[in-house]
């Protein structure tokens, strides 16, 4: 790369959880650099929040329309190259419209809209500027899990026959919503967070790692999704029978009152030879089983990664790498990709190893099809998009 990229935020301000994530990742690696930003609803906290993050006072707008157009007439040596949507999930769609057909490139939070037909009309865009979009399924970003998937697609498990991916959180496991916790209000508005609770906000995720990690697509649901906290207005825990278009199945839980458990997202995959198992609070770690042979276990760091965990990991073997180093690969390859199509130049299959646009449209799919199942008499419900 010559140059940083110059990156827009929206949302993200002071006190927002995901912001600050987004803008560590963002730096990690040098490649981009926050430039301007329309990081609140509220002009006053915008302002401050871009004062505290060392923003000049002209790049610092009362809201995302003011700055894409302020921006877009900006010279091209100035202007921003992308932007980033870290709001809630109704505020995503209509920033991303606008952003593409002005030109910027859009890094956005999952879910991606906050229905499947925004997904579609947003790939739309996508298609016809050109343009480059990245969703920030973060999981998908861990060397081991990018090691997994590149052992299944050539072939070391065999077939896949089985996958169980579980997501289990507790920090809804009181109606914590009335009781001033923020993220939790919005999380559990269906006007804020689309039609779905557990299912939108974390089995999203478990769905894309099991689709991600195996190469394979979820073609059936059977969906059980259910309100267990009292006076709640969406669903807080949920389990889904799956089967995969290479007709294997799985299974899927996602529950955000298992009382007790932090973020414990795992996934075991099961194939003709044998198995592999990660642990998203364990993330350094690959547990390799086979049918005739003693189990392996593969750690981050070391020489005997593929291309792609190598591509994708900073620090020699034993030096842990987590949560925010996920999310900086994202970043990364968003941005080695983007700076590679401003030069004319083909990205590498790494640079390009990241979610975009189709893991939206499916993640909005498995939303819709996972409430329709559960809402439904009817045992297998066909995946529609």
């Amino acid at each position: 790369m010559q140059r940083k990229l110059r990156m827009g935020m929206i949302g993200g301000g002071k006190d927002a959880f995901i912001g600050a994530v987004h803008r560590l990742a963002a730096n990690m690696d040098g490649l981009i650099e926050l430039s301007a930003g329309a990081l609140s609803v509220n002009p006053e906290v915008g302002y401050e929040s871009g004062k505290l993050l060392f923003l000049p006072d002209n790049r610092i707008y009362k809201n995302y329309e003011e700055m894409l157009k302020a921006e877009s007439e900006l010279p091209a040596n100035e202007r921003i190259d992308f932007v980033t949507i870290v709001t809630p999930n109704f505020a995503h769609f209509a920033p991303a419209m606008l952003a593409l057909e002005l030109g910027f490139n859009v890094v956005i939070e999952k879910p991606m809209t906050l229905t499947l037909e925004e997904a579609k009309q947003l790939k739309a865009k996508v298609e016809e500027t050109g343009l480059t979009l990245c969703l920030t399924h973060t999981y998908s970003g861990y060397p081991m899990v990018k090691q997994a998937k590149q052992m299944i697609s050539e072939g070391a498990l065999g077939a896949v026959r089985k996958i169980i991916v579980e997501y289990p959180q507790g920090w809804l496991s009181t109606l914590s919503e009335r009781e001033g916790n923020a993220q939790a209000a919005w999380r559990t508005d269906p006007s804020k967070t689309g039609k779905s609770g557990s299912m939108g906000d974390i089995g999203t995720h478990a769905a894309h790692l099991a689709e991600y990690i195996s190469g394979l697509k979820i073609e059936k649901i059977c969906a059980d999704l259910s309100i267990v906290v009292p006076g709640r207005a969406i669903d807080d825990d949920g389990n889904v029978l799956l089967k995969f278009d290479n007709g294997s199945n799985g299974v899927l839980i996602a529950s955000q009152v298992a009382a007790g458990e932090e973020n414990a997202l795992k996934i075991k995959i099961y194939g003709e030879k044998g198995g592999m198992e990660w642990h998203q609070m364990e993330p350094n770690t690959l547990i390799v089983k086979w049918s005739n042979e003693p189990a392996q276990i593969y750690r981050t760091g070391n020489g005997y990664m593929g291309s792609f965990a190598k591509h994708n990991t900073r620090t020699p073997g034993g030096h842990p790498e987590g949560y925010l180093e996920a999310f900086a690969n994202i970043y990364k390859n968003f941005a080695l990709t983007v700076d590679a199509k401003l030069n004319n130049q083909k990205p590498t299959a790494e640079m390009l190893d990241f979610p975009n646009a189709e893991d939206g449209i499916r993640g909005m799919a498995f939303i819709e099809n996972a409430v329709n199942s559960s809402n439904s008499d009817q045992k297998w419900w066909d995946y529609k998009i």
